[in-house]
């Protein structure tokens, strides 16, 4: 499928508010939930489903939903976080964000966070809380996310990458996500939003749903996110917390045998 962007109407009168990007790949049975919920949002959005080169039915729900993309493609590419970048730098709108293919934004929830991050202009982000969907028992449990403040985020990733709105003047200060990692991209992007722009707004509202399955990267890679993770604490706080030595191997260690 090639690159295909459609022009919005000469007479459409409502700029979009929030650029959103929707990398994927093989995800088809998720990926009609997601785009739902794109457009089930109360504000405008343009919105680009990266693809690349799924084998399964993703391609004819993508054509499905082509009369409201504002752009897609269905190729190989460089990786999530090249596809994540290249969807985003395709926009122009104020906002910008990312929803993995198999995640889905609750009602109002750009709307909610838009509205904290107009009060704060000088804020780069802001962010509120997430469902973890845990797919194998189809229940919801709450993902750790917290207030802001530095030496918890150097504790954990106490921001859930669904659950965010980012500024677009930020994202391209500091140059979007790094393509050169692949699972932590988004925890060494909050690092780097808050070093050049300021600290994030924090929404104490259930916004976003990040679905957990079998084939999730965090669930089959567990040891390369956590040696990723203590390379981006390391990089840009400075030292590791002894709590990354003591608890987050077990964690680790356990968590995989639970599979």
């Amino acid at each position: 499928m090639p690159i295909f962007f459609r022009r919005l109407p000469r007479f459409k009168l409502t700029e979009p508010l929030v650029t959103v990007a929707v990398p994927s790949y093989n995800q088809g049975r998720y990926l009609e939930k997601a785009l739902s919920s794109i457009f089930e949002q109360d504000v405008s959005v343009e919105v680009f489903v990266m693809d690349g080169g799924s084998t399964d039915n993703s391609k004819a729900i993508i054509e499905r939903w082509s009369d409201r993309l504002a752009g897609y493609r269905s190729n190989a590419d460089d990786g999530q976080a090249a596809a994540i970048n290249e969807g985003i730098g395709l926009g122009h709108a104020k906002y910008v964000c990312w929803l993995n293919s198999d995640d889905w934004f609750l009602p109002g929830s750009l709307s909610r966070l838009i509205r904290v991050a107009e009060q704060s202009p000088h804020s780069p982000m802001a962010y509120g809380r997430c469902w973890n969907f845990v797919q194998k028992t189809q229940s919801l449990k709450p993902v750790w996310v917290e207030p802001f403040s530095e030496r918890r985020l150097a504790l954990r990733c106490i921001i859930s990458q669904p659950a965010t709105v980012i500024r677009r003047t930020a994202w391209e200060k500091v140059g979007g996500v790094d393509p050169n990692l692949h699972m932590t991209m988004d925890y060494d992007l909050w690092w780097r939003l808050y070093k050049e722009c300021g600290p994030p707004r924090f929404v104490d509202n259930y916004v976003a749903v990040n679905r957990v399955h079998e084939n999730t990267k965090t669930k089959t890679l567990r040891v390369r996110h956590y040696r990723e993770a203590i390379a981006t604490v390391r990089k840009h706080y400075g030292r590791v917390p002894l709590k990354w030595w003591l608890a987050q191997p077990y964690a680790v260690w356990f968590k995989s045998l639970a599979r």
